[in-house]
């Protein structure tokens, strides 16, 4: 089956009906297969994708959940739009099928691959926006993001790491965490990332993974774990200098 004709399966299975189909064709379009074939690839879509999804589902929270404080609305978020439930997202429609990848890319699991499919959602989102605007996208995005928003809200634990560590800073006063590229491997279509967070002048914690946003809630995870436990040993010396003032005979 031709491009063309697999473009319109994948319309057809989803209700989309793009008026400019090469949007929708450059959305699936891996930087493997792009370098190959010395045509646009996915990337810059995904980045306007990835905005517009933010977007979106924020304004959907906020209405959904009229009293529920923004902080929980930041970790719902940050929960429902993470790569891991992009990629379940992609593969319950089996976006990875309708994405041209280099040969090579394909035969090392790239079709399947988290990362290539969830960017490749971000992606789609960002064309559609382009194609028809934020109210399509939005009715896309609720409809395929809905059910993972109701377990997230119920859950009463919403693991956000980053968010956790801004909290933290800001209780005391200090300035926001700041996330700094250390260093990017591999090739172009397979990077890995290394993030370092930056905290009062000190990098506390590094993460890596397959892209900023994973590797930067590790680096995120590593921090807290480093501030907690410098923490934990600040209270347990004022806890002995505490039991030993206590303990000590005044003379006057």
């Amino acid at each position: 089956m031709d491009r063309d004709k697999r473009l319109d399966e994948l319309q057809q299975k989803l209700g989309l009906s793009f008026f400019n189909k090469t949007l929708l064709s450059q959305s699936l379009t891996h930087s493997s297969f792009a370098n190959e074939a010395n045509v646009p690839d996915n990337e810059r879509l995904e980045f306007l994708g990835d905005a517009v999804i933010k977007l979106a589902i924020s304004e959907y929270l906020f209405n959904k959940f009229p009293t529920r404080p923004e902080g929980d609305l930041t970790k719902i978020r940050a929960a429902v739009i993470s790569d891991d439930t992009l990629a379940k997202i992609a593969e319950k429609i089996n976006l990875g099928e309708y994405l041209s990848i280099s040969e090579n890319e394909r035969a090392g699991g790239g079709a399947r691959r988290k990362s290539n499919i969830a960017n490749a959602f971000e992606a789609l989102i960002g064309a559609m926006y382009l194609d028809a605007g934020i109210g399509k996208s939005r009715d896309f995005l609720v409809h395929h993001l809905s059910s993972e928003i109701e377990t997230v809200s119920q859950v009463g634990y919403i693991v956000d790491f980053k968010s956790t560590l801004q909290e933290f800073a800001q209780k005391r006063k200090w300035e926001l965490p700041r996330y700094i590229v250390l260093s990017e491997t591999g090739p172009r279509h397979n990077k890995t990332f290394n993030i370092g967070v930056k905290i009062r002048g000190r990098i506390l914690g590094k993460g890596s993974g397959p892209n900023k946003k994973e590797a930067e809630q590790k680096a995120a995870t590593q921090a807290l774990a480093v501030l907690k436990k410098k923490e934990e040993g600040v209270a347990a010396r004022v806890k002995g200098i505490v039991k030993k003032v206590t303990k000590t005979k005044w003379i006057f």
